[in-house]
């Protein structure tokens, strides 16, 4: 556990956890085995985290919330658990979402209350989820919508290929050309930093 840590008492937490700086994990949480919750991360209480979850930095993990095992949670990702904040009857019946086992939430990625993301669901960074989604489904936007299976989605290798050998925004004669992505040597990758800021 690194420092800024905070764990309350009364959660049941597994072997292994690693966290980052900053973390705060609050009482009556059941939490499995090998998880990681990374720096400014807040899991509020009562919630239910199952093995080799990993939530990364500055997310909010709201009350009540159910993270199956192998999720997993980009930076930024943000969970709701009250239909009508400032509602008595509304308090009374919190609950944050399901996620199902295996699913990957994007960065910036909102989650409703009460919603249910399947088991290997992918959701696209950014989007706001509002509905239910399927297990194994691609979803995006604001309301996030289902548009295909994670299993059509083109292979890794030819996503980065695709991505490299793109047009700039702005060409210019003037600008040095460089090899396509997958053809750089590994020290070529990344340019420095003094290039990619100009300090």
């Amino acid at each position: 556990m690194r420092s800024g840590t905070v764990l309350y008492d009364g959660s049941k937490i597994g072997a292994n956890l690693e966290t980052g700086h900053g973390v705060v994990i609050r009482e009556e949480c059941i939490i499995g085995e090998h998880v990681s919750v990374w720096s400014n991360t807040v899991v509020d209480y009562g919630c239910r985290i199952g093995n080799r979850v990993k939530i990364h930095a500055n997310c909010y993990i709201a009350q009540f919330t159910w993270l199956e095992d192998d999720a997993f949670l980009a930076p930024g990702v943000t969970i709701a658990n009250d239909l009508y904040p400032g509602d008595t009857r509304s308090a009374q019946l919190m609950s944050g979402p399901h996620i199902g086992a295996g699913a990957q939430i994007g960065v910036n990625v909102t989650i409703l209350p009460f919603v249910h993301i399947g088991a290997g669901a992918m959701i696209g960074s950014g989007s706001v989820v509002t509905r239910d989604i399927p297990a194994g489904m691609v979803a995006y936007g604001n309301p996030a919508v289902p548009h295909r299976r994670v299993t059509d989605l083109p292979e890794i290798g030819q996503r980065v290929a695709d991505l490299s050998e793109r047009a700039p925004l702005t060409p210019s004669s003037s600008a040095p050309q460089r090899a396509p992505l997958a053809e750089r040597a590994p020290h070529e990758q990344r340019a420095p930093l003094t290039e990619r800021t100009g300090r």
